[in-house]
């Protein structure tokens, strides 16, 4: 299969009065990525495999109107402003209760159904290798408490990396939980499941959930679980398993808690077929592991391939789930006169074996 790039006349577009665009970065190595101001979201990472041929490995589409139509509203796309779930779309902060549609059950996810994904964001092209995006979350907007400035920057270096830089402040105290939604499958979008990748976990502990997909509060050893992935392990071996955290996410579908320096991966992925291998860098406190459980078939993709569940997976960086009402994870909460900050790196390579 020979990938290309969208043709950036499908990303001539226009949402309540803003356009929106294909924007490409290349590096000197050949990799090529694609980016389009709806949703700050990542289109296209055209990166080599062990042959020397051009794979493309996030899924995605071809135009911003099948970005709307698609069953599956978060391919690529900058979540705010609050990845992950809040249970039953409600939180306090201080003495201020506030309240949130619920599009996932009873949960609010990914911010709600007009979260960052939705919006078009302003965007300026620095250099020939990075990309800012910029928005403006008002006060109230999807129930959020706070005017929210936020900047995403995506930098393409000469490593084949991706770096993610995320930056917001508020004139009034919030919660902010940021993160990319990419599917991955290093085969190639389209191409075939994601069952035989091998993935590597160095976590100690994830967070189970109920069945409502919301924490239990509190970290668990993976140790004896479907969930030790601190030796790479392809996906197919424990996902089919029996144990009832696997039947809350329909698989995998966990934050794992990372104790990794940045310096060091959070979490890898390898297709021996392709030879690609990822590993993403991060100072989030967890990575959101998720097999693409709730594909549901509906959406086919640039090259043609439909998407069905598990053809691809996320390692969503990221705080914990429900943080807001969990006392004790990891604060969510940002406050005037503070900066939130957060990296994480998408590195790809060749490997030629485990």
């Amino acid at each position: 299969m020979t990938y290309t790039l969208p043709d950036p006349a499908g990303f001539e577009h226009k949402i309540e009065h803003k356009n929106t665009h294909l924007v490409v970065l290349k590096n000197r190595s050949g990799m090529q990525v694609a980016f389009t101001d709806y949703g700050a979201r990542i289109v296209s990472v055209l990166v080599p495999d062990k042959f020397g041929d051009l794979r493309d490995v996030v899924l995605g589409f071809n135009s911003i109107q099948e970005y709307i139509d698609a069953d599956e509203q978060y391919h690529g796309a900058t979540i705010g402003r609050y990845a992950n779930r809040i249970a039953n779309g409600k939180f306090t902060i201080g003495n201020e209760s506030y309240t949130l549609d619920q599009n996932n059950g009873r949960n609010c996810l990914h911010g709600g159904p007009t979260g960052f994904h939705t919006k078009v964001w302003d965007r300026q092209v620095s250099f020939t290798n990075k990309i800012d995006f910029y928005y403006v979350s008002k006060d109230g907007e999807e129930g959020f408490p706070g005017n929210l400035k936020v900047c995403v920057s995506y930098e393409l270096t000469e490593d084949n990396e991706i770096i993610i830089s995320y930056k917001a402040e508020t004139d009034k105290e919030t919660v902010v939980n940021l993160t990319n939604h990419a599917y991955f499958n290093l085969d190639g979008e389209g191409h075939s499941d994601i069952l035989q990748h091998w993935v590597t976990i160095p976590a100690d502990n994830f967070i189970p959930i109920n069945e409502y997909q919301i924490p239990e509060g509190e970290e668990m050893p993976v140790d004896g679980t479907a969930f030790d992935f601190r030796s790479a392990k392809q996906v197919i071996t424990d996902i089919n398993g029996d144990e009832t955290q696997l039947a809350h996410g329909n698989g995998y579908d966990h934050s794992f808690v990372n104790s990794q320096p940045f310096s060091l991966p959070a979490a890898s992925a390898y297709a021996t077929s392709s030879g690609i291998k990822l590993d993403v860098f991060t100072t989030e406190p967890a990575v959101q592991f998720y097999t693409g459980n709730f594909l549901t078939g509906t959406d086919k993709g640039k090259s043609g391939g439909t998407y069905f569940s598990r053809t691809a997976f996320c390692f969503e960086t990221q705080h914990y789930p429900d943080s807001p009402n969990q006392s004790t994870f990891p604060s969510t909460i940002l406050n005037p006169g503070e900066v939130f900050e957060s990296k994480t790196i998408y590195r790809f390579s060749i490997q030629k074996g485990l």
